[in-house]
């Protein structure tokens, strides 16, 4: 208990230093750390993601995530002579068993990722069907791989939100598709990318202003420590908009800023999700780095539906659908086939 008292003051007073000087908070970490040892790391790192991660309450709900086990358990593993390259294989381990693809250690050495987020669940996805679909008669402008299908459904392929997406580009895209008698947009394996540029694609879709969720901010230490929860809204855009139903494609690799795009989707009454639950990811992540020069990435600031529901660890499509070997082995995509039929039936 003194031990966890004597920790909380020496946060106190290293956040106080880091606003009066204006230093960050992660350098100010990095120097009350004693040193440069596999165990001043371990314990940097540990103290780190317990201060700021925002989903440890969560997650031991969900699972039963219990960090200070984690602590008890690895701590075991930790000596004062290992080997960097053990030292990050111990720290990797550690920081997966808080599966979220949020979480990265990186260092000269590799960077960790935790991959069961999709590698457990089908692909639902496979580029050389796509290709089937696309042809050779397909547009890509500014991040958008489209055409017009033979059964006139609209196709827009959105591989990444990583790149701004144009005004000019979206108006251009969606008057050419007008003539269709609905529109698929294939968000699978899309990673992710700005949350800017999700919402900005999204804002094509909704006539009025409309609640999509909250979002938190971490105000302390303490694993409950948050912000009231500030309301996320999609606000229409000022350009062509679409009026018609429209089908979004997910897989578990659709993640991060797709997983909000897709949640802000989700609260369109003319969308409808197919495919697989999303990856989720849906904090805000935040860097810091241990005494060694490594830096950690991970969630703080997490997301929630309208009803506050957590978006961490993915969304449910409104009809679920697997990509079938039988409709593979003839070239088509289940996925696109399903969309089809609900637009041409809706």
């Amino acid at each position: 208990m003194k031990k966890k008292i004597h920790l909380f003051l020496l946060y106190m007073i290293c956040v106080w230093t880091a606003v009066l000087s204006g230093t960050t908070l992660a350098s100010c970490i990095r120097e009350d750390v004693s040193g440069n040892t596999p165990e001043a790391n371990f314990e940097a790192l540990w103290q780190i993601i317990d201060r700021q991660y925002c989903f440890l309450d969560y997650k031991k709900e969900v699972y039963g995530l219990d960090w200070d086990e984690v602590h008890r358990r690895y701590a075991r593993r930790i000596t004062s002579s290992m080997p960097s390259e053990a030292l990050f294989e111990v720290l990797s381990d550690m920081v997966n068993e808080l599966r979220d693809g949020h979480v990265n250690l990186s260092s000269s050495l590799a960077t960790s990722q935790y991959r069961e987020w999709f590698d457990s669940y089908p692909r639902n996805f496979s580029d050389s069907i796509q290709s089937n679909y696309l042809g050779k008669d397909y547009t890509i402008s500014s991040g958008l791989t489209y055409r017009i299908l033979e059964n006139n459904i609209g196709y827009i392929y959105v591989s990444s939100f990583s790149d701004g997406i144009g005004d000019g580009n979206l108006d251009q895209t969606l008057n050419q598709m007008a003539v269709c008698d609905g529109l698929i947009i294939d968000v699978r394996n899309n990673g992710g990318g700005n949350l800017t540029t999700a919402q900005k694609l999204a804002a094509r879709f909704t006539n009025e202003k409309v609640l999509v969720g909250y979002m938190c901010h971490k105000t302390g230490p303490g694993h409950d420590e948050f912000s009231e929860p500030k309301p996320v809204y999609i606000e229409p855009s000022d350009g062509i908009r679409w009026q018609k139903k429209a089908v979004v494609l997910t897989n578990r690799r659709s993640y991060s800023a797709t997983n909000d795009f897709v949640n802000s989707m989700n609260q369109f009454p003319n969308v409808t999700l197919v495919g697989d639950k999303t990856g989720g990811g849906s904090g805000l992540p935040y860097t810091s780095e241990i005494p060694n020069g490594w830096s950690i990435r991970f969630s703080a600031s997490p997301m929630f539906d309208p009803q506050m529901n957590q978006l961490e660890f993915g969304i449910d499509p409104d009809v679920k659908v697997d990509m079938s070997s039988e409709d593979m082995q003839k070239g088509k995509d289940t996925l696109i086939e399903t969309a089809c039929h609900i637009l041409k039936n809706n």
